[in-house]
């Protein structure tokens, strides 16, 4: 039986390919690359014309559909979990009794995002997972469930921050 020499990666949430770039940088080969963003499926085939390719709604697509790797990486959507949207979050639990606003749909899925991951993970029974994502998703009324969800898929968790102006970008995030 040959066996492959290298370490496969499927990108969800790909963008253009940051985080591709990153596993490739470390010696593995992106096989599958998903987003929901035509443009930035096609500014990442343009990228990495080696990897297959869809531009779909991870959040309503089967994991079966897709070819099992070793290691997924997923960025999910992080702008409800931070204050990118120039706004400050509120708690996310519930509303008030007395509070008249409704929580936004649009904020709502974009933070349900996260819990591809665990769904992708379940089928592919990945060898690791890395997730990109802002440190307010730690703050996120999810967090501790989508944790134990993970956990109870046999992933060990470890949370890295970093701020990307101690690498030479000009903002702090």
């Amino acid at each position: 039986m040959h066996k492959k020499s290298y370490v496969t990666v499927t990108d969800l949430f790909c963008g253009a390919g940051g985080s591709s770039q990153g596993a490739i940088d470390a010696g593995a080969e992106i096989a599958m690359a998903v987003n929901h963003w035509r443009l930035a499926v096609e500014t990442h085939a343009s990228n990495f014309p080696d990897t297959d390719h869809d531009c779909a709604d991870i959040s309503h697509s089967d994991p079966r559909r897709y070819p099992s790797t070793d290691i997924l990486i997923a960025s999910p959507e992080c702008t409800s979990h931070s204050l990118a949207k120039g706004k400050r979050r509120k708690n996310q639990a519930q509303l008030g009794l007395f509070e008249k606003s409704q929580p936004d749909p649009s904020e709502e899925r974009s933070r349900a995002t996260m819990w591809d991951i665990p769904r992708f993970a379940e089928h592919h029974d990945y060898a690791a997972i890395v997730v990109e994502n802002v440190v307010e998703a730690t703050k996120w009324v999810g967090w501790r469930g989508w944790s134990q969800a993970m956990a109870d898929l046999g992933y060990e968790r470890r949370v890295l921050s970093h701020n990307s102006m101690h690498h030479q970008v000009p903002q702090s995030r």
